[in-house]
C-alpha cells in the first residue's frame, strides 16, 4: 500500500465514473434503484454499430499465436457457417478497424493494488441478484424478463431449483481462453424447457418425464449426430451419449438399441422423432433447441474462498429464450443474409430493444443485465446488448448459437451447479489431445492476448510450454480442470478489484475485460488484412464446441 493517496483511475475512467454517479443521482433521486433507467436514458444513442465484434478479434497474432480457431471453424450440422477464413484475415469494416475496446488497453494493476482484500471480499459477497428481482417485480409496465429463479431457495440433489420454477443447473466445461476463471470471471448456467416438457401425457407434472426430455435434448445437442430409428450409425462413431437414468417406457422408444424397453437406461444411441409426455407433438432435432427453451447465465466475480469460485455478486445476468424455431432452409438462408450484409459493409441488424432483448436470425432472444456504478444490476443499453450478440450470432463453432449444453458433463454429474473440481481436461470432439493443452500450444498463452502472466509462469517456464504439467489435468492425470484454469488467490482478488474500477466508471461501451499489466497482445488499430496465420501455416479447421468425454 503506497504511503500517500494517488489517483485511483486513469483520467478517462475517472471522468466517466464521476459523470455516471451524477447522472444516476439525478435520475433516481439519489437512492431509489431503477434497473431500467440507464437503458432508457441511452435510448436513441447510436453508439458503436460494430459492437458485436468481440475484443478477442483484435488480438495480435504475432505471426503464429492463434486463439481464433476456437470460434472460427468449418460449418457442422445445421450451423453451415464455415468462417475459418477469419483466422487468416481481419475482415473488418472501415468503422471497425480502430479497436473500440479501449478498457482492455488500460493497465489496472495499480488501481487494483490500492483496494484492500477485505474491501473487495465484502463487496463481492453482497447479493445484487435478489434486489434486481424485487425491483423488476415492482414494475408491471416492464415487458422483459423478470428473473424467476430463486437462488436463495437453492437446488436439490439433482440440480433442480427448489422454487418449482423448472430451472435446472448445468455443469459444463468452460469454453477455452477468455472464459476460463484465470482470465477474470466465473459463471453458471441454468436451463428450463416449456411446461409441456415437464408434464406427462395427461398434463400432470412429472419429474421423470422432464428428466427424460432433458436427456433427449442433451443427447441431441451435446453429441455428434445420432442415428434415428431404422438408421445405421456411421462406422467408428462414439457409443452414443451418457445420460442420467431415464425410462424407455416413458419414451416409448429403444434409446440404447438393445431391442428392449427398460425402466432405466443411461445411454442414448438413437434419437426418437419426438420428445415425450405432453411434448410428444414436438419434433426432436439434432443440434437444435425446441421453441420456448430458456437459458439463464450469470457472470460472477471470483471468490477465492468458495470452492467453485462463484461470488454472490453478479457482474452480469444473461437470459436467452428460443422464441422461434426456424427450419433448416431458414437457418441456411439466415447465414446467407449475414454473408451478404457483411459483403455490402452493413453492420449486423438485430430486432428488438433493451426492454425485451435483441433477437438474432436463428430464433434466440437475448437480454442482459450488468452492474451500475453502485454495483446494482441494471438493464443493459442497446449498445451493450449488441456486444452480447457477437458470440451468439453467426459464429462457426456454436451449436444452435449456444455453448454450454454442448459442453455439459455427461449424465447425472452434469446436472448440478457449476464446479470445475473433479472435471477432467478432455479433448474436443475429433481431437486426440486435451483441450487446454491444445489451446496453450496454439495460442501461445492462456488468453488470446498472451497477457496472463501467472499462467505463462506456471506453464511456459523459460518460454516453452511444459506439456507434462498441463497433462496432469487430463484424464488419467492426478489433477483436474480447476488446477489448470483457476487463478491464485492473489490474482483472483486483483482481477476483482480491477473490474470494480470499470463498474465505477460505467464505460462498458469500451469493454468489459480487464488486464493486469501492459496489454501488449492487443491491436489498437488494424492496419492490414492478413493475420499472418496463413503464412505461418497456423490455421486450424478442427475447432469444436463438442467434447470427447
Amino acid at each position: 500500500m503506497p504511503a500517500r493517496r494517488v489517483r485511483l483511475l486513469s483520467a478517462p475512467l475517472a471522468v466517466a465514473a464521476l459523470s455516471a454517479v451524477l447522472a444516476a443521482a439525478a435520475r433516481c433521486g439519489g437512492g431509489d434503484h431503477d434497473p431500467l433507467a440507464t437503458a432508457a436514458a441511452r435510448a436513441g444513442h447510436a453508439g458503436n454499430p460494430e459492437a458485436s465484434i468481440p475484443p478477442m478479434c483484435y488480438a495480435a497474432t504475432a505471426g503464429g499465436a492463434n486463439g481464433c480457431w476456437t470460434c472460427h471453424t468449418i460449418g457442422i450440422g445445421p450451423n453451415t457457417l464455415a468462417d475459418h477464413d477469419l483466422q487468416r484475415e481481419y475482415s473488418f469494416s472501415d468503422a471497425a478497424r480502430r479497436n473500440p475496446w479501449t478498457n482492455l488497453l488500460e493497465d489496472l494493476s495499480a488501481v487494483a493494488a490500492r483496494t484492500s482484500d477485505a474491501e473487495i471480499l465484502e463487496y463481492i459477497r453482497e447479493d445484487n441478484y435478489a434486489p434486481l428481482r424485487r425491483a423488476l417485480a415492482a414494475r408491471p409496465d416492464y415487458p422483459g424478463y423478470v428473473p424467476d429463479l430463486d437462488l436463495e431457495a437453492g437446488l436439490d440433489d439433482e440440480g433442480f431449483a427448489r422454487d418449482g420454477s423448472g430451472f435446472r443447473a448445468v455443469r459444463y466445461k468452460p469454453f477455452p481462453g477468455s472464459f476460463w476463471p484465470t482470465n477474470g470471471s466465473a459463471g453458471d448456467v441454468f436451463i428450463r424447457l416449456p411446461a409441456a416438457f415437464r408434464e406427462d401425457a395427461s398434463g400432470a407434472p412429472s419429474r421423470e418425464v422432464y428428466k427424460l426430455n432433458l436427456a433427449l435434448l442433451e443427447a441431441a445437442i451435446a453429441s455428434p449426430p445420432l442415428p434415428r430409428a431404422g438408421e445405421a450409425g456411421p462406422a467408428g462413431a462414439p457409443a452414443g451419449r451418457e445420460v442420467e437414468p431415464v425410462s424407455e417406457l416413458l419414451a416409448g422408444f429403444d434409446l440404447d438399441g438393445d431391442g428392449a424397453l427398460e425402466p432405466a437406461v443411461t445411454r442414448v444411441l438413437r434419437l426418437p422423432a419426438r420428445y415425450a409426455g405432453a411434448a410428444a407433438g414436438v419434433a426432436l432435432r439434432a443440434w437444435i433447441y425446441p421453441r420456448g427453451a430458456e437459458l439463464l447465465h450469470s457472470v460472477r466475480y471470483l471468490d477465492p474462498d468458495r470452492p467453485a469460485l462463484l461470488s454472490a455478486r453478479m457482474k452480469e445476468l444473461r437470459y436467452a429464450r428460443k422464441v422461434d424455431e426456424p427450419d433448416d432452409w431458414a437457418i441456411a438462408r439466415a447465414y446467407e443474409r449475414e454473408a451478404e450484409e457483411k459483403e455490402e459493409g452493413q453492420p449486423p441488424f438485430h430486432a428488438g430493444g433493451p426492454e425485451v432483448g435483441l433477437r438474432n436470425a436463428f430464433g434466440w432472444q437475448i437480454q442482459g443485465f450488468i452492474e451500475d456504478e453502485q454495483g446494482r444490476l441494471r438493464l443493459q443499453t442497446a449498445e451493450e446488448h449488441r456486444a452480447c450478440m457477437g458470440c451468439h450470432g453467426a459464429v462457426g463453432v456454436t451449436v444452435d448459437h449456444t455453448f454450454s449444453l454442448a459442453r455439459k458433463v455427461p449424465g447425472a454429474a452434469g446436472w448440478r451447479h457449476q464446479d470445475l473440481r473433479g472435471m477432467p481436461d478432455v479433448p474436443q470432439a475429433g481431437h486426440a489431445e486435451p483441450e487446454v493443452l491444445t489451446y496453450l500450444r496454439r495460442a501461445g498463452g492462456a488468453d488470446d492476448y498472451r497477457g496472463n502472466a501467472e499462467m505463462l509462469a506456471r506453464f511456459f517456464p523459460g518460454g516453452a510450454l511444459d506439456e507434462a504439467e498441463v497433462r496432469r489435468g487430463a484424464p488419467g492425470g492426478d489433477r483436474d480442470l480447476a488446477y489448470l484454469v483457476a487463478p491464485s488467490r492473489e490474482r483472483a482478488l486483483l482481477l476483482d478489484k480491477a473490474y470494480r474500477a470499470l463498474v465505477r466508471a460505467q464505460r462498458f461501451e469500451a469493454g468489459r475485460d480487464v488486464t493486469l499489466g501492459p496489454a501488449t497482445g492487443v491491436l489498437r488499430v488494424v492496419e492490414g488484412e492478413s493475420t499472418g496465420l496463413g503464412e505461418a501455416q497456423r490455421v486450424y479447421l478442427d475447432g469444436r464446441a463438442h467434447l470427447a468425454w
